[in-house]
C-alpha cells in the first residue's frame, strides 16, 4: 500500500501542491499563492493583512515621503492661498490698525519710558506667524501667491498634506525668527516670502532626490536672491531664514529611512521648532534684560 499521502490545495481539492502559506500553513496551489516578503501566502491571510505581515493599510499607495495618496493634492495649497487673500482683503477694509496688530515687530518703541511697548519681546509671540499671512501691497501678495501656487502643489503631492503644512509654517517661522534675531527690533516685517523661500529650498531638495534637471529651480532661486539683496525695503533675513529651514526639513522628509521615516520626519520638525523657540527666547532676554 502507498504510504505517501498527497497534499491538496485547500481551495482546490483536485490540485496537489507542495506549497504552504507562510502564515497559516494551509496548502495552496500556484493559482492561490500570493507572493509575500517571505514565501507565499493564501488569499485569506492577505485579506486579513497586507500579505507581508503588516496591517492592511501597509500596501496602500504612498507619496515619496510616505503620506497617503489623496484625491486633491492641492487642498492645503488652496487653503493657505485663501487665508492670505482673506487677510489681505481684511487689511484693505480695516486699515492700518489690523496691520499694526499682526505685523512682525521685535520691540517698539525703544524708549523705556514709553508704555506700553509692543512686539514679540513684549510677549506678542503670535506676530512671528501672523505676519507670514499679512500683506499690504497688491504686488506683494500677487508675487507671493504666484510662488505658492507654482511651488505648492508639487510639494504637497510629494510630501502629503500634513508634512507640506509643517514645511510651510516652519519655513515662515524660520524667516520671522532670523528677522527677530538680527534686524532692527523696531522695523516692521510682513509677508509670506520666508515661507515661499522655504518652498524654493524644498523644491530644490526634492528635484535632486528625484534626479531631475535642477537648472530651472536654481536659476529661479538665484533670480529671487538677486532681488532679495538689491531691492530696497526687503527683509532678506526672512528669505534666508525660510530658505534654510525649508531645505533642512525637506531633506529630512524625502531622505528619511523607510523603517524610521515618521520618527525622522516629525523629529526633525520638532527639533527645528525647538531651536527656533530657543533663539526667540534668547533674543527676547537680550532685548528686555
Amino acid at each position: 500500500m502507498d504510504q505517501h499521502q498527497s497534499v491538496v490545495c485547500y481551495r482546490h481539492p483536485d490540485r496537489e501542491t507542495g506549497i504552504r502559506c507562510t502564515r497559516c500553513e494551509r496548502a495552496i496551489c500556484p493559482e492561490c499563492m500570493i507572493t509575500a516578503s517571505v514565501g507565499f501566502q493564501c488569499p485569506e491571510c492577505v485579506k486579513g493583512g497586507s500579505g507581508t505581515g503588516h496591517p492592511p493599510h501597509a500596501n496602500q499607495p504612498r507619496t515619496l515621503a510616505g503620506a497617503s495618496i489623496v484625491a486633491d493634492p492641492r487642498l492645503v495649497t488652496k487653503v493657505l492661498l485663501a487665508l492670505n487673500v482673506a487677510l489681505f482683503i481684511a487689511v484693505q477694509t480695516a486699515g492700518d490698525r489690523l496691520t499694526a496688530d499682526l505685523v512682525m515687530i521685535g520691540q517698539w518703541p525703544h524708549d523705556p519710558f514709553y508704555q506700553p511697548t509692543e512686539g514679540v519681546a513684549e510677549g506678542q509671540w503670535y506676530r512671528l506667524l501672523s505676519s507670514v499671512f499679512l500683506h499690504q501691497e497688491i504686488w506683494h501678495i500677487a508675487m507671493n501667491m504666484l510662488g505658492l501656487w507654482f511651488l505648492g502643489p508639487p510639494l504637497e503631492a510629494a510630501l502629503g498634506r500634513l508634512r507640506f503644512l509643517a514645511l510651510f509654517l516652519l519655513s515662515g517661522l524660520g524667516g520671522s525668527t532670523l528677522t527677530y534675531l538680527i534686524s532692527d527690533p523696531g522695523a516692521p516685517s510682513l509677508g509670506a516670502s520666508g515661507a515661499i523661500f522655504g518652498l524654493f529650498g524644498a523644491t530644490a531638495v526634492l528635484m535632486r532626490r528625484l534626479q531631475y534637471d535642477m537648472r530651472p529651480i536654481l536659476i529661479l532661486l538665484a533670480i529671487n536672491l538677486v532681488f532679495t539683496f538689491t531691492w530696497e525695503d526687503i527683509a532678506w533675513e526672512a528669505h534666508i531664514g525660510g530658505l534654510v529651514v525649508g531645505a533642512l526639513i525637506a531633506y529630512a522628509m524625502v531622505h528619511a529611512p523607510r523603517e524610521k521615516r515618521t520618527l525622522v520626519q516629525y523629529g526633525t520638525c520638532g527639533a527645528v521648532f525647538a531651536v527656533l523657540l530657543a533663539v526667540c527666547v534668547l533674543r527676547t532676554l537680550a532685548l528686555t534684560g
